[in-house]
């Protein structure tokens, strides 16, 4: 059965994002629950992909880990034996696919890093010759390499709408210059840690999103998810050739699979087809064995 908030009607329901549902735990900590929701498109697809909510949740965690020393998160626990009494009675359902998180006040701009050219970038290069504003040298193709990685930051779209590409400029009219410049430094940063990081094992991180929020003290922290397979495009690095659609870790197969099937990317989308789950949930786990060097029934066993 799909996971949806109705499953804790004890507790208090925020919000549902395009995957996650969001429950207020005291005054001060929100509890963000992963379900096995796709999206492609900014259109929540109707067939689930099994496991997908506990990868996202464990290659997350990884992460937070992983640059903890270059930014904080939101994490308070992801144990579902340390969480507060109230959550006792859904253990079972959020065991692996559950984080315990400050609340923040959350930037309203999506942080958005690119190495490699595909995508909607790829779109904005092919009608201005540049992407969010930054010109880029021409005969460029996708999935080439671009000469440094740019940032390029997006609209934060409600669910059914599209998130928009946006200027430098146009982040520090929404935020504020001085937010704006520290959210640029701080995603350049974190996507070239994280860069090295997946070419150690093999994976090109072609680029990724984050989010962002700020603390009751005021402390900006990074926060939902990060660089997981639905917020990133890895490729294998051994089979990368500009010059077309990469093969990939993430939900990039998806976007390719609907495409195929003439859909408009508007709502309803189609059903997606037993061997397309079951393709999707291996990138998936694969992305997370490769990256983490965990086996994904040892993070479930353990989680």
């Amino acid at each position: 059965m799909p996971l949806t908030h109705e499953e804790f009607a004890g507790l208090t329901h925020l919000g549902s994002g395009k995957v996650r549902e969001l429950f207020a735990v005291g005054d001060d900590a929100v509890l963000l629950v992963a379900s096995d929701r796709i999206s492609a498109f900014d259109v929540v697809l109707p067939t689930e992909i099994p496991d997908k909510g506990a990868v996202l949740t464990g290659l997350s965690l990884w992460w937070f880990d992983q640059l903890s020393d270059l930014v904080p998160s939101h994490v308070i626990s992801s144990s579902v034996d340390e969480y507060p009494a109230e959550l006792a009675p859904y253990a079972e359902q959020l065991r692996g696919r559950s984080m315990l998180c400050r609340r923040l006040d959350m930037v309203l701009i999506e942080c958005v890093a690119r190495g490699y050219l595909t995508g909607s970038g790829l779109k904005d290069y092919r009608r201005t010759g540049a992407v969010s504003g930054h010109p880029l040298p021409a005969g460029l193709e996708d999935g080439s390499k671009l000469p440094a990685t740019i940032y390029t930051p997006s609209t934060k779209a409600p669910i059914g709408e599209h998130d928009e590409n946006i200027s430098r400029d146009d982040a520090a009219d929404r935020v504020g210059g001085e937010l704006a410049a520290e959210l640029e430094h701080l995603t350049l940063q974190i996507f070239g840690r994280a860069s090295d990081l997946a070419a150690e094992r093999g994976i090109l991180l072609a680029d990724t999103k984050f989010e962002f929020g700020h603390d009751k003290d005021g402390v900006l922290r990074l926060a939902d998810e990060v660089l997981t397979p639905d917020s990133s495009r890895f490729w294998p690095a051994d089979t990368w050739v500009p010059g077309g659609a990469q093969p990939s870790f993430d939900k990039q197969f998806i976007r390719d699979y609907l495409v195929s099937t003439g859909w408009d990317r508007n709502p309803p989308a189609p059903e997606l087809p037993d061997d397309i789950i079951e393709s999707t949930r291996a990138r998936y786990v694969e992305a997370y064995e490769r990256l983490t060097g965990i086996s994904f029934k040892d993070y479930l066993s353990t989680a």
